[in-house]
């Protein structure tokens, strides 16, 4: 099998695993040991319900402990995906799931890594996996195809199942792909947060949205921008517009608002 080129482990360093509520140390050290096999460092524990130091996580990383310690601890998986411009997240149920996810196996859904920056994989606790909500958040949803007679997979194997097919997508591609002339830095999840809350905001202002559909309704927008794969440009360009429709609203005789300088669209 040919070395890993530069741009393939540069790649690989830009990808975090994010463990939303883990609560089995002996998975920790698993993880950990699995994650430094196929060339993964970064991993952020989303509300832990057990010490990554545990001794029975250090007894199943072995050599990988080293991980253990640069594991990094936030209180929600928001600030988990801060600076994230491609996130997946892994479906671990059986349950029907809102019919505009398109929710592909991880070998299907990885290939959107090739030609992103920061991305993250995100996995649900031991005993429920990811809710919806959670799952919202996600630009992707994979589900690893299983047996249907047992489905469901212990969290260290699917970890392990999902940086195989990481790094086994990187070793077939082993050369960066050639970016589009003119190409813009895909949208940062905190930014795309920013536009749906002000998009949610705007939509029950004017009626179209409701408190008691709004969540349903916005789960299908988010699909919807989601699979358009924004950019930062396009998000200044939506916002601008939400502004507009804002000041609109409010008052026609109003002076216009004015452009954010951190959301205008460079070059305008």
């Amino acid at each position: 099998m040919p070395a890993f080129s530069n741009w393939a482990q540069e790649r690989l360093a830009q990808v975090r695993l994010v463990l939303v509520r883990p609560a089995g140390p002996r998975n920790l050290g698993a993880i950990a040991r699995v994650m430094k096999n196929m060339g993964l460092r970064q991993w952020v524990l989303v509300d832990p319900q057990c010490d990554p130091l545990d001794a029975e996580a250090v007894t199943m990383a072995v050599h990988a402990t080293d991980l253990l310690h640069q594991a990094r601890q936030v209180p929600t998986l928001a600030e988990a995906l801060q600076g994230c411009v491609q996130v997946f997240g892994t479906a671990g149920r059986r349950e029907p799931y809102p019919p505009e996810w398109q929710i592909q196996s991880p070998r299907q859904a990885f290939a959107e890594l090739l030609a992103a920056g920061p991305a993250a994989l995100v996995f649900g606790p031991e005993d429920c996996g990811l809710s919806n909500e959670e799952l919202a958040l996600c630009h992707r949803q994979i589900q690893i195809p299983t047996d249907p007679a047992y489905p469901s997979l212990n969290l260290a194997q699917a970890v392990g199942i999902c940086c195989y097919e990481l790094r086994t997508l990187l070793y077939q591609n082993l050369r960066p792909p050639v970016a589009g002339s003119g190409s813009s830095k895909p949208a940062p999840f905190e930014l795309l947060e920013g536009f749906f809350s002000h998009l949610e905001a705007l939509l029950l202002h004017i009626g179209y949205l409701h408190p008691h559909t709004a969540r349903r309704k916005m789960l299908k927008f988010r699909a919807l921008f989601h699979r358009a794969g924004l950019t930062v440009a396009e998000v200044a360009l939506l916002r601008g517009i939400l502004r507009q429709l804002q000041w609109s609203q409010q008052s026609s005789h109003r002076e216009p608002p004015k452009e954010d300088p951190h959301l205008t669209e460079s070059g305008s």
